[in-house]
């Protein structure tokens, strides 16, 4: 198999015999760790030189290999280029002749450099390579020397602040400020976003996104290689799990939930304030309402069957089903999980790794049925062919606790009716599924009244609303955090007979939740609202919380 694409950097030095098919496999995996180019991750890891990319890159496009020196430099060229685009692209112009411009290049591939070129000259652009290295000395000799600045911008931080973010090139002081920033505005989420050659700085507050700040993308990779760090990320692979950091403001520990994604231009990530590890090990510490205390109680206490777990937040996922696990009758009982998330609370149990691959995570699950269990924990069933092996292992007897990463109860039937039109199950081997939303509750001592902004009202959609709305500026009593204690807001649907019959026969989750509403059924929906209503939560924390 290819791994890069015709006329590529990798296809060229393939074919030059410089690198092999395990240095472009080596090379890809360093690029989706760290963000940097394919050339930049062949020359890391020791693959490759500087001057072996320039050489086979001229070679193989028939373009010239140059040695730069000042004398051989036009200063009317140099006057049709900006010195910030020069840096950028990593480009020098030597000379022009006619409406012919001839520049060196370290990259004769990047397009988006050659037209730039093109539309600030005006001109046709002949292109020589010549080493990085000796292009930014030409560029501080032509130009001027310049201190290279990160390249944040934003409204929202002062030029002082500015200027410090923008002196470090790692990226430290930046992550320092943009967590500082998410806990004095309270979002619920912020986000780097690569847009071209920039990236997007946003932030999410009651449901409303704004961008308040951009970032050059020269140095991205850098940034993005110091927030991984700093999470403790070190593993290789084109996306990585959800990881924490923890940050200290005013001497109290903030913990922060980072998620990132692979994207042109860089890594997508996304931070936002971690209310995790507050899971109780027992239901009755849940509070719930009578109901979904007993259903779930009820539910603990079945033999055969399966309960599904379903969150988008793994941890809190593997936690309740480790709740459930606590609560079970395991005495000699032969219990298997699947997966390394749940089984971290007082009861231990075997774990057998469970496959990334969706095909060798059904074959895991299966295989584990050789092994007699009673009980089997399956961390993620949620795709298809894992989904079916679950159901098949419910068939033949075996209790099963099984994760959806799907977020929400309404998302988590939708997905179960479209499984079931799929055959991938029979729906009376499910005996319960298990949803669950956390929820920050103000702190009373310095909750205040609070008028949302239309756009936060649009979203709520209450009519009649509340007689006032609250929020917190922070205090000693909540360490400056405004949020006294975390709620779970929990939906216990328990597979009753009625239930399975009106399951069974529809294909739209509206005629499940009328079934629901009609029994008398309340779920967490219901719950959120009244918070809100009383005052115990903000507009925004219901937003992010209950409606999103």
């Amino acid at each position: 198999m290819t791994l890069q694409k015709k006329g590529s950097l990798g296809d060229i030095l393939l074919a030059c015999h410089i690198i092999t098919e395990g240095d472009i496999t080596l090379a890809l995996e360093e690029q989706a760790r760290t963000g940097v180019r394919f050339g930049e991750a062949l020359v890391s890891k020791g693959i490759v030189t500087l001057e072996d990319i320039d050489w086979a890159l001229s070679n193989q496009l028939d373009l010239s290999y140059i040695r730069l020196h000042a004398e051989m430099i036009d200063p009317e060229a140099l006057q049709l280029i900006p010195a910030a685009v020069a840096r950028k692209f990593n480009l020098i112009p030597l000379i022009k002749a006619g409406d012919e411009l001839n520049i060196a290049i370290s990259d004769p591939l990047n397009k988006a450099a050659i037209t730039e070129v093109e539309r600030l000259s005006g001109c046709q652009v002949n292109v020589s390579v010549a080493l990085i290295r000796e292009i930014r000395e030409m560029i501080d000799v032509c130009y001027g020397s310049s201190l290279e600045q990160l390249g944040f911008s934003s409204d929202a931080f002062s030029t002082n602040v500015l200027d410090t973010i923008n002196r470090d090139l790692s990226g430290a002081t930046l992550l320092d400020y943009l967590l500082i920033f998410i806990i004095r505005n309270r979002l619920s989420s912020l986000s780097l976003q690569p847009m071209g050659d920039s990236i997007i700085v946003s932030g999410k507050r009651g449901g409303v996104s704004r961008q308040f700040g951009s970032l050059s993308g020269t140095y991205y990779p850098d940034v993005t290689l110091k927030i991984r760090k700093s999470a403790g990320i070190t593993s290789l692979g084109t996306s990585t799990p959800a990881a924490f950091l923890t940050f200290r403001y005013h001497s109290h520990p903030t913990t922060f939930q980072l998620s990132f994604m692979p994207g042109y231009g860089g890594d997508f990530i996304t931070i936002r304030p971690s209310v995790t590890d507050s899971v109780p090990c027992k239901i009755a510490d849940l509070h719930l309402p009578p109901r979904h205390e007993s259903d779930l109680i009820q539910l603990s206490r079945t033999q055969q069957g399966i309960t599904f777990f379903a969150s988008h937040n793994t941890r809190e996922r593997n936690s309740f089903i480790d709740l459930m696990l606590e609560e079970m009758d395991t005495n000699g009982k032969n219990v298997i999980i699947l997966g390394d998330g749940p089984g971290k609370m007082k009861k231990r149990f075997p774990h057998l790794l469970l496959p990334h691959d969706e095909a060798e995570r059904a074959a895991t699950i299966a295989g584990a049925l050789e092994h007699a269990p009673d009980i089997l924990v399956i961390e993620d069933a949620t795709e298809g062919m894992p989904f079916t092996a679950t159901c098949r292992a419910a068939m033949r007897g075996v209790r099963i606790l099984a994760g959806l990463d799907i977020p929400g109860t309404r998302n988590a039937l939708r997905q179960l009716l479209l499984y079931q039109q799929l055959n991938y199950f029979l729906p009376v081997f499910v005996n319960g599924l298990v949803s669950f939303k956390g929820i920050q509750l103000l702190c009373p001592e310095c909750r205040t009244e609070y008028t949302p902004p239309d756009e936060e009202l649009e979203v709520i959609n209450l009519s009649p609303l509340p007689g006032a709305f609250y929020s917190a500026t922070g205090c000693d009593a909540c360490k400056h955090k405004g949020s006294s204690t975390r709620k779970f807001l929990v939906d216990v649907i328990a597979f009753t007979d009625d239930f399975l019959r009106v399951f069974e026969k529809t294909r739209h989750v509206t005629a499940l939740e009328n079934h629901l509403s009609m029994a008398g059924y309340h779920g967490l929906a219901d719950e959120g609202l009244r918070l809100l209503m009383s005052g115990e939560v903000s507009p925004e924390e219901y937003v992010a919380s209950v409606v999103l």
